[in-house]
């Protein structure tokens, strides 16, 4: 046996639900471009559960499931309240989500549609906990979600207890779609393997989150934004830039393992970062960002990724940066819970073999001569 580091390569399963093949990713075989801009966070939802887009009964039926599921149990609002001061946002969500299950009657129930139920329930209670858990640590009340309001819609207004703009709202819409599903990546494929065991529902997403919560994953879009704030103008781009370049330091939000050519999701985002800065007369960022892609694309031939422009976006969104994440999983959650229960399906332990580097042939010292 031959290990490969990172698994890189290796086919680990078949699945149905998304594609990157010569760099187009795809969901149920529609290309991302065409649902990021025709189809609704909750439309694609539906497509990555049930396989197919929903027709309008369909959607308003998954929109009234996903309302009446959205708000949390009292008893985790409760003890987010008691989380310690500064803690860390995805371990908080990590944790309430884990204790989620405690308060679901179906949580140890293993069949296929009390499963599906529980994927709604998860993708509708997610945004409520972020909000709540942002609003709680500023010493202010959590907000219930307003009964059939979008999920993106919904997570503003939670967030900042105002109505949000449209073009806020269809801006986040637009990126939970984005970051929907992505393939085998590191979180969906923890979830797999946690459910592999026929373990429940909520501990393959809270396995996800915990996947999710680590910077070469998740969490490069915060990175993005430190690095935007250290640099501060778009007069400070030129000299910042080739300074890391020419140390080698890499420039986080460019280049992915699975894309050659460029992520398809980054120019939806960096539309998006456009139009968010024009409608609050601040371009900065966005000017930021554009001038870094030319030098690095320029000078590496990398090009960005769906992290770089996220950070700019979420930001004008006012969105704290330690939340973005969280987001990134609000959205996920839809594709881990899909292959989740494509796992259940057809199921088989996920049990690799690794390459032994070892010592061989050690012999047994008896205690009283070592």
């Amino acid at each position: 046996m031959t290990a490969t580091k990172g698994l890189e390569g290796i086919v680990a399963t078949t699945s149905s639900i998304s594609s990157i093949i010569d760099g187009v990713l795809t969901y149920r075989g529609i290309n991302i471009d065409e649902l990021a801009e025709h189809a609704t966070f909750e439309e694609t939802a539906y497509l990555l559960w049930y396989g197919k887009l929903p027709n309008a009964a369909e959607l308003k039926g998954l929109m009234d499931e996903l309302s009446a599921s959205a708000a949390v149990p009292a008893e985790v609002l409760e003890q987010i309240k008691l989380y310690p001061k500064g803690t860390n946002s995805m371990a908080a969500l990590r944790t309430a989500v884990s204790s989620l299950a405690l308060y679901d009657e179906s949580a140890n129930d293993m069949s296929a549609e009390a499963n599906l139920r529980k994927a709604i329930k998860l993708q509708a209670q997610l945004p409520t906990i972020v909000a709540a858990f942002a609003r709680i640590r500023e010493g202010k009340e959590p907000i219930a979600p307003k009964a059939g309001a979008t999920i993106a819609y919904n997570f503003l207004y939670m967030l900042t207890g105002q109505e949000p703009e449209e073009v806020a709202v269809k801006a986040l819409d637009q990126a939970l779609v984005l970051h929907a599903d992505h393939e085998l990546n590191a979180s969906t494929f923890a979830a797999r393997v946690t459910v592999a065991t026929l373990s429940d529902i909520y501990s393959g997403v809270t396995s996800a989150i915990g996947a999710l919560k680590g910077p070469l994953h998740g969490g490069a879009n915060e990175a993005v934004m430190v690095m935007l704030d250290e640099i501060g103008s778009v007069d400070n781009v030129e000299p910042y830039i080739n300074d890391k370049l020419n140390n080698k330091v890499k420039i986080m939000g460019f280049g992915h393992r699975v894309y050659k050519n460029g992520d398809p999701r980054a120019k939806h985002l960096q539309h998006m970062s456009r139009e968010l800065g024009k409608l609050t007369g601040n371009m900065e960022l966005y000017n930021m960002s554009v001038k870094i892609e030319e030098l690095v694309t320029g000078q590496k031939g990398l090009k960005p990724n769906v992290d770089f422009y996220s950070a700019s976006v979420y930001t004008t969104l006012k969105i704290s940066r330690d939340l973005f994440t969280p987001i990134f999983a609000i959205s996920r959650v839809s594709g881990w819970t899909a292959h989740i229960l494509e796992q259940y399906e057809n199921n088989r332990l996920i049990r690799p073999r690794a390459e032994y580097t070892g010592p061989s042939d050690s012999p047994f010292i008896p205690l009283e001569q070592r």
